[in-house]
């Protein structure tokens, strides 16, 4: 069995600046999401609130909020990275991360002093590499000194779950002995006017596998890993992605490409769908997706402990598959598993197992975190907990 080892990971979100933070607040069923109006639309969103500030000497024209998310969540995991980087040469300590958004943020203000006409731009002090998609992966592996594999992930809303299947391929291939991995994401009125054209937004609260769900909130976040080829402790055991290419915007109705991510995934990880012992589920609250999700977790598992998480910071966009994959991991470290945040199930999803309230479970040695992208891009991530040699 191959071996990928998280040896530290951490999160923020609009649940926490910490992953234990947000954990608890998963747990906790705490409602995270706050009415606002944003880019003019009046929904929930998760915001992030920042106690960082990038280093000075960060590379140029690389500052945006996006990267100063990805430098406070590195501070989470630096006292563990410098503990290994004195025995792994920087060639050999790889970066990938999902994105996307990266910058776009800092790029609005320029279009719009852009758009007015009166030279107002040339104060914005905007620079093509803040939006850069490479830029959160190459300005932190520029800074810390790296010279391994370096790459960022656009993939939509699977890119972070995405950046862990490509660690792990590295670290079997022996390319690196040492990776930093995941996804961030920051609010941006592109993203916002754009899901809500598509009629994806709620303008409540999102109700995951409701009845009366409506669409998505959106938040920000991400969360990061740093992972080894080691035989201890907590391992992506399997990454399974499948593209269905069904719709540009809309999962495959029948949920193909779900149905064969979730079923990669158990197969590269050995592992049968009866060793699952939590199942971290996509669950947007779009009408199309929750049935697509449920009918793939039935095929596959037919019933099994769920929840989405979204309910409670959002959907994080390119950090979801990253930061759901973090909470996984403290599922495995704490053996709590959290509930749906949904009060009123659909009498459609009734069979799937979606757990009611928080869970303790002593013997869970298995998850699986899904996550389901525009375009088809279907990632399922499976993490098992190995007793130390």
């Amino acid at each position: 069995m191959s071996e990928c080892r998280i040896v530290a990971a951490a999160a923020l979100s609009s649940a926490g600046t910490t992953l234990a933070e947000c954990y608890a607040s998963v747990v906790g069923s705490q409602l995270c999401l706050r009415p606002k109006t944003r880019a003019g639309i009046s929904s929930f969103f998760g915001e992030v609130s920042l106690n960082a500030q990038l280093p000075e000497d960060w590379p140029a024209n690389h500052y945006s909020r996006n990267n100063t998310m990805l430098w406070q969540l590195f501070c989470q995991i630096a006292d563990e990275f410098q503990a290994l980087i004195a025995e792994v040469p920087a060639h050999r300590i790889g970066v990938v991360i999902g994105t996307s958004t990266s910058g776009i943020a800092e790029s609005e203000p320029y279009f719009q002093a852009l758009a007015a006409g009166d030279g107002s731009e040339k104060d914005t002090l905007f620079h093509l590499d803040q939006q850069d998609i490479s830029s959160p992966s190459v300005s932190l592996a520029t800074y810390l000194g790296l010279t391994g594999p370096c790459l960022s992930i656009s993939t939509a809303c699977s890119s972070g779950a995405n950046a862990l299947g490509t660690a792990k391929r590295w670290l079997e291939n022996d390319i690196c002995d040492l990776v930093i991995a995941g996804g961030v994401d920051t609010l941006c009125d592109l993203t916002i006017q754009g899901f809500d054209s598509l009629g994806a937004m709620s303008h409540q609260r999102c109700l995951p596998f409701s009845s009366q769900r409506a669409g998505i909130n959106l938040g920000e976040g991400g969360a990061l890993f740093l992972l080894t080829a080691d035989s201890k402790g907590i391992q992506v055991a399997g990454v399974g992605s499948a593209s269905d290419a069904h719709h540009f915007s809309a999962p495959h109705p029948e949920a193909l490409g779900a149905k064969n991510a979730m079923k990669m995934a158990l197969e590269q990880a050995q592992l049968g769908p009866a060793d699952i012992g939590y199942l971290n589920l996509h669950g947007t609250a779009t009408e199309q997706n929750d049935t697509m999700e449920s009918k793939a977790v039935r095929s596959v598992f037919g019933q099994v402990d769920c929840s989405s998480t979204k309910g409670v910071m959002g959907h994080t966009l390119g950090a979801a598959g990253a930061i759901e994959c973090a909470l996984c991991f403290s599922c495995l470290e704490l053996n709590q598993l959290p509930a749906n945040t949904t009060d009123v199930l659909a009498e459609e999803f009734a069979d799937i197992g979606l757990l009611r309230e928080t869970k303790i479970k002593s013997d869970l040695g298995a998850v699986m975190s899904n996550s389901f992208a525009f375009g088809g891009s279907n990632v399922s991530v499976v993490l098992t907990k190995r007793e130390s040699n």
